[in-house]
């Protein structure tokens, strides 16, 4: 069986992949990674969860010199994918010294992200506002630049991006390697390969959208009784976690209020919401401290949580793709999953777009809703917030140590750790927050003293 071995990858590079168990390489890194470390450009098309951010982040990773400024750019088309990538760049690169990785997008004030690059990272990661922004202001500075990637084209194009995009391009020095990454290949990403590619290696992996891990079921539903299917549907599946997509922000924030007054533990993700709002929604989404996500298809794209069970369409997305896009958030890496949609008399023209576009005749089921029993899912875990982050120089054995030292709390009640620049949340069981809680106010970390608190549901 192929390994990373197999490439003429940094020492380091190895290390932190075999440390993190990631030793068998996905058909996507199998395909691209040999022309991506020789300095091809290539044209991708895989779904998401293929592995294809680490395909280009140990190409990023591998051709660094230093010190040299910022060597490679990604453009992502949301927050969440831009913060999803720099986490997997940062993972990947944790044994190599001294390499900064930078991530700037909207929601955050550009002084922010003009202080952050007085000392500039070799990587930079960012929507295209955002970076376009930094340019301008002569505060990011690209002329050691010779790597840029787009990921999700399709999605960025969707957005109205290009015209930042090719702003972006014309401020980039001459020959540099372009990598671009699509879940679709519309005629938009042809053109934009087209004018911005040479040559490039063309890789259509994954193109055939059904699943056999995934089943999908829709439920014809009247449009003002689709929150009791919600609830009917929830309380009878009993999952794990469930994420639900909705269309627009009012529905998102109607229905996370419907199932938090039923008794769940949910939270919504739209983008009317503040950064760290939004960033708290997806840190206890993927901690499993709510059970249920309501969220828009924008907010929650880059969304990645292991092992979702479940995906359900509120309302269907107008676009066949957009489902598409849905429905592959749960069963992924070859688990099983389950994509449900709610679907009202006015939404069959969208059924039959699906059922073209994915190559499936819908399977239908029906619905009792004469009578509701509520079984509200709620979380085993709450989350923990410390106002101190990666600024701090905290890391997540600093927390852990910090919790387990005096031996009143188990390992095992301490759940995932996500640091900001500012901000740590830890996820706990519920037996032990308020102990824990207790003993981050009374003990320091690394030997200060830091405000922490119980997030709220």
């Amino acid at each position: 069986m192929s390994d990373f071995s197999q490439w003429p990858l940094r020492a380091e590079l190895l290390e932190a992949l075999a440390s993190q168990h990631m030793t068998v390489p996905t058909p996507i890194q199998q395909a691209a990674l040999s022309d991506i470390l020789a300095g091809r450009d290539v044209l991708a098309q895989a779904k998401t969860g293929s592995g294809k951010t680490l395909a280009f982040a140990l190409g990023l990773l591998q051709g660094l010199k230093a010190p040299s400024g910022v060597q490679a750019l990604v453009l992502c088309p949301t927050r969440e994918l831009a913060d999803q990538v720099t986490q997997a760049i940062r993972k990947v690169a944790v044994r190599l010294p001294n390499v900064k990785v930078s991530a700037f997008y909207g929601g955050i004030p550009v002084r922010v992200h003009v202080e952050s690059l007085v000392h500039e990272p070799a990587i930079v990661v960012g929507t295209p506002g955002r970076i376009l922004e930094l340019i301008e202001t002569g505060a990011l500075k690209l002329e050691a630049m010779t790597r840029l990637v787009l990921d999700e084209a399709d999605r960025m194009l969707d957005m109205g991006f290009e015209p930042a995009i090719q702003a972006i391009r014309s401020a980039l020095p001459a020959n540099y390697q372009t990598l671009l990454f699509s879940a679709t290949f519309p005629e938009a990403v042809r053109a934009l390969s087209k004018s911005y590619q040479r040559d490039p290696l063309e890789i259509l992996l994954d193109t055939d959208t059904r699943s056999e891990h995934i089943e999908q079921l829709f439920f014809e539903v009247p449009g003002n009784r689709k929150n009791d299917a919600l609830l009917q549907l929830l309380g009878q599946l009993q999952p794990a976690q469930a994420l639900v997509f909705c269309n627009t922000k009012i529905d998102c924030q109607n229905v996370e209020q419907h199932l938090a007054k039923a008794g769940f533990d949910v939270c919504a993700l739209h983008g009317d919401l503040e950064q760290r709002d939004r960033d708290e929604a997806m840190v206890r989404f993927q901690n499993g401290s709510v059970r249920v996500l309501v969220a828009t298809d924008v907010a929650a794209r880059g969304l990645d949580v292991s092992d979702l069970p479940l995906v359900f369409s509120y309302e269907l997305a107008h676009q066949a793709d957009v489902h598409v896009h849905r429905v592959g958030r749960t069963g992924r890496a070859g688990k099983d999953g389950r994509a449900l949609a709610l679907v009202a008399p006015s939404e069959m023209g969208r059924v039959q777009a699906i059922e073209q576009q994915m190559g499936l005749t819908a399977r239908w089921q029906r619905l009792d809703l004469s009578s509701i029993k509520l079984a509200p899912l709620k979380a085993d875990w709450k989350t923990v917030v410390i106002d101190a982050g990666r600024k701090d120089k905290l890391r997540p054995g600093d927390i852990l140590g910090a919790l387990t030292a005096k031996q009143q709390i188990d390992g095992k009640s301490v759940g995932k750790i996500a640091l900001f620049d500012t901000r740590s949340y830890v996820a706990l069981h519920k037996s032990a927050a308020e102990k824990a809680l207790q003993l981050l106010r009374q003990d320091k970390i690394k030997g200060r003293s830091f405000r922490v608190r119980l997030l709220s549901p």
